[in-house]
C-alpha cells in the first residue's frame, strides 16, 4: 500500500471566538484527513509564535491567510512523497522548513495543522483509532477531566477573580463517563447557586462561569457549596485545582491582586496559596508564579510540591529545554502540555516523555480559543497522562472532547482504566 503524502492543502476557518485559524487537510491512498488549531488568550513569551497576517481591514489583523498559503506551496511542496507514518521525519522537514527558533517564520499555526492532519491520516491508513495508533496497546488510561466552572481574570476580562481559573477533578468516580457525569451535574447546580445569589451566569471563553466575586476565596466558597449541594465529598469524590495564570498579574517583582486590593512577593504569594490549600480541597495549582519568577518558583515547590501537583505552563511552555531546568532546579512536580505552545507532535511526545522519565505530571490542556477538533482527547489517552483541561461541560468545542473520551472509553470496554487520584503528582 502506498502510503506516500499526495498533497497538503489549508484553509481559514474561526475558531470559538469567532476568530481566524487554520484548518489543514491532508490525503494519501486516496484518503483525506483533517486538523484544525487552536489558539490561547494568556500566552507564555516562550511559546512558538502564530502567523497572523497583520492586515487590520480583514479580521481586526488576525487572519491567517498567509499561513493557510504556507501550507498549499512550500509545506505542500515538502511533504509531497513522504510516507505519513514517519511523524518524526514529517515534523522535522517542518521544523527545517520554517528555520526560525520560534516557528515565527510560517507559523505554529501551519506546522501544527500539518504535524496533527499527518497523524490522524497515518491512524486512518492503519485503520486504528487514533489514541491507539499514537499509543499502542498500552492506551488504556483514561484522564481526570478538570473542568474549568469559574472564570476569572482575562478569561472574565477582569470583571471577577484575579485567578483565570477554578476547576473542578472528579477524580473519586469509578469510570470517565460517572466523572462526566457528576462535573456537569456540580456545574448545573453551580448555575443555580448563582442565580439564587443574583450573580451573573455568563460564561467566558472556556464555558465557565464569570461571576463579579469580590476575592479569590469566593469562587472556592462557591465550588465546594455546589460540590456538596449535588450530593458529592469535597476531596474526597470532587477536587479543586486551580490555575492563577499569575503573569497575568506580576508586574516589577510583585504580584497584585486586584479584586482584595494586594501585593505580594513571591513568598507571600506562597503563604496566600498555603492558607488556601489549607482550607479548601486543592489538589493541583498551575502557574501558581510568574514565567520569569524563577527564584519564586522554587520558593513554591519547597512550600507546596509534597502536598499538592504544582503545574508550570508559561513557565515551561511544552518545551524540553525549559522543562529539563525545572527538573534540575526542583521548581515544580508537573509540566502543561499546549500543542501549540511547541508547534509539532513530535516535540510535544518527547516534552511528555521527559516529564514521565522524571516522576513528573503530565496535564494536557486545551486552549481558550478552540475548533471541534478532539485530537487532545485521543492524545491524551495515547500518552498516559492521567488528566486534562478541556473547559466547562458546556459550549460545543469543550464537550466534543468529553464525548470523544467517553468514546474512547466505551471502545476500551473492560481494558479502560480511569486513573483518578493517582493522576495527581506529588514531589
Amino acid at each position: 500500500m502506498n502510503d506516500e503524502i499526495e498533497s497538503v492543502t489549508a484553509r481559514e476557518i474561526l475558531d470559538s471566538r469567532g476568530n481566524p485559524t487554520v484548518e489543514v487537510e491532508m490525503s494519501a491512498a486516496g484518503v483525506v484527513a483533517r486538523a484544525s488549531v487552536p489558539s490561547g488568550a494568556s500566552t507564555g513569551s516562550r511559546e512558538a509564535v502564530e502567523h497572523r497576517d497583520g492586515d487590520p481591514h480583514r479580521f481586526g489583523g488576525k487572519g491567517v491567510l498567509e499561513a493557510v498559503h504556507s501550507v498549499k506551496t512550500a509545506i505542500n511542496e515538502a511533504l509531497r512523497g513522504v510516507d505519513v507514518r514517519q511523524q518524526e521525519e514529517i515534523d522535522r522537514r517542518l521544523i527545517a522548513l520554517d528555520g526560525s527558533e520560534n516557528k515565527s517564520r510560517l507559523g505554529a499555526n501551519a506546522l501544527l495543522g500539518v504535524s496533527l492532519a499527518a497523524a490522524r491520516l497515518a491512524a486512518q491508513l492503519s485503520q486504528l483509532p487514533l489514541y491507539r495508533y499514537l499509543g499502542g496497546i498500552g492506551a488504556n488510561l483514561l484522564p481526570v477531566p478538570c473542568m474549568n466552572i469559574i472564570n476569572g481574570g482575562v478569561h472574565a476580562r477582569w470583571q471577577g477573580a484575579d485567578f483565570q481559573e477554578f476547576m473542578i477533578a472528579p477524580l473519586g468516580a469509578p469510570s470517565l463517563r460517572e466523572a462526566v457525569r457528576w462535573g456537569s451535574e456540580v456545574y448545573q447546580t453551580l448555575r443555580q447557586i448563582l442565580l439564587e445569589k443574583g450573580l451573573s451566569v455568563g460564561v467566558g471563553d472556556e464555558g465557565g462561569f464569570a461571576p463579579a466575586v469580590a476575592s479569590n476565596r469566593q469562587p472556592l466558597e462557591l465550588i465546594v457549596q455546589a460540590i456538596e449541594k449535588a450530593g458529592y465529598r469535597p476531596g474526597e469524590d470532587i477536587a479543586i485545582c486551580m490555575d492563577p495564570a499569575s503573569s497575568e498579574f506580576y508586574a516589577d517583582g510583585k504580584y497584585r491582586l486586584r479584586s482584595e486590593n494586594l501585593e505580594l512577593d513571591a513568598a507571600q504569594m506562597t503563604a496566600y496559596y498555603q492558607r488556601l490549600v489549607q482550607d479548601f480541597p486543592i489538589v493541583l495549582i498551575e502557574d501558581g508564579l510568574a514565567e520569569d519568577d524563577w527564584a519564586g518558583w522554587r520558593i513554591l515547590s519547597d512550600a507546596l510540591g509534597d502536598q499538592v501537583e504544582l503545574v508550570g505552563d508559561d513557565l515551561f511552555v511544552t518545551n524540553v529545554k525549559y522543562i529539563q531546568r525545572g527538573i534540575d532546579e526542583r521548581l515544580a512536580n508537573a509540566a502543561l502540555i499546549k500543542l501549540n505552545q511547541i508547534g509539532t507532535l513530535s516535540e510535544t511526545f518527547a516534552a511528555v516523555q521527559l516529564c514521565q522519565a522524571n516522576g513528573w505530571g503530565t496535564f494536557i490542556s486545551h486552549r481558550s480559543g478552540e475548533t471541534v477538533d478532539s485530537f487532545i482527547a485521543d492524545m491524551t489517552v495515547a500518552m498516559r497522562a492521567g488528566h486534562l483541561k478541556t473547559g466547562a461541560p458546556s459550549r460545543g468545542e469543550r464537550i466534543e472532547k468529553y464525548n470523544q473520551l467517553m468514546r474512547i472509553e466505551d471502545q476500551l470496554g473492560a481494558a479502560a482504566v480511569y486513573a483518578g487520584r493517582s493522576a495527581f503528582k506529588r514531589r
